[in-house]
């Protein structure tokens, strides 16, 4: 196996609540107030509709989707919701700084070192690069014909981040460590605080589906995990090589996804999105430059 490239889990579509629009020759986020799953195919229009979407907002009352039928593809937490401190070079798009608060992995002219992680607050290396909280969640969506395939949402929201989290280890430790065999409904919320100004700032939980009683939902988990087994199909082993995949490399994200991360949770000129707060504008990067020249042609 080659070794410095992380294996993630597959993803076939990607999982947003916003989108990138061109304003005066940039590429900034606008956030949004429903899910929008797309392919990992953009055109000069921005990112290709997957064919899971339209079924899903036929199904919305208004027509906006604030729910999505979801499976995890892994009983672990850690495995499905990876969230760490980053910080990328917006120069070149190599990540710069990685950490959990407590160590980090950063990039210097020597190599990579491991240093102390205070967090993006107590850093003063972290504020002058501008590094953010940053998580990736993998979930499959009803519907989809890929065993091992997943939807990816992104975020650099606390709120969403958090919540995420809490879920996903209360679900692993009421059913015993059987996440996978959960139906459950990506959902999206909103709240307000004090820095959002009374506007809505929407985030992303994961709860049972509506009607669904958690006892008889953990019951026929177990039942359907016993009916893998019988099958022959190793939970423990999948896992187990997941996470040597996932260590496998010094950074989760590829040279290829970072100029697009870039644009759409490191922009130079931020709009008040979830948890964000207004920065100040800058010079457009040469990854902005090169973006809009690429959707442009």
């Amino acid at each position: 196996m080659i070794k410095g490239l992380a294996i993630t889990p597959p993803v076939i579509g990607r999982i947003s609540i916003g989108k990138l629009v061109q304003k005066d020759h940039k590429w900034l986020p606008e956030k949004d107030d429903s899910f929008t799953l797309t392919t990992q195919v953009q055109n000069r229009d921005g990112w290709l509709l997957h064919p899971l979407h339209q079924p899903l907002v036929d199904q919305a009352s208004n027509g906006k989707i604030r729910a999505i039928p979801v499976r995890l593809l892994f009983n672990s937490s850690e495995l499905n919701l990876r969230a760490e401190y980053s910080a990328f070079d917006r120069s070149n798009g190599r990540p710069l700084c990685v950490g959990n608060g407590e160590t980090a992995r950063r990039s210097s002219k020597e190599g990579l070192e491991e240093v102390t992680c205070s967090g993006p607050d107590r850093c003063p290396f972290g504020q002058s690069v501008g590094c953010k909280l940053y998580g990736r969640l993998n979930v499959q969506v009803d519907g989809q014909q890929d065993a091992l395939g997943t939807f990816i949402f992104r975020t650099t929201g606390y709120n969403s981040v958090r919540t995420l989290a809490a879920r996903l280890k209360y679900f692993e430790a009421l059913s015993g460590g059987l996440t996978h065999y959960l139906p459950l409904l990506l959902r999206l919320r909103a709240k307000t605080t004090t820095q959002s100004y009374r506007t809505p700032v929407y985030f992303v939980d994961l709860t049972l589906r509506d009607g669904d009683e958690l006892a008889k939902v953990v019951a026929q988990a177990k039942v359907e995990a016993e009916q893998a087994l019988e099958a022959g199909i190793d939970t423990v082993q999948l896992e187990a090589a997941a996470k040597q995949l996932l260590q496998n490399g010094q950074f989760e994200d590829t040279e290829e996804e970072v100029p697009q991360l870039l644009e759409e949770f490191y922009p130079d000129s931020e709009t008040a999105g979830e948890g964000s707060k207004p920065a100040t504008p800058t010079r457009t990067t040469r990854l902005t430059r090169q973006l809009g020249k690429a959707n442009q042609a």
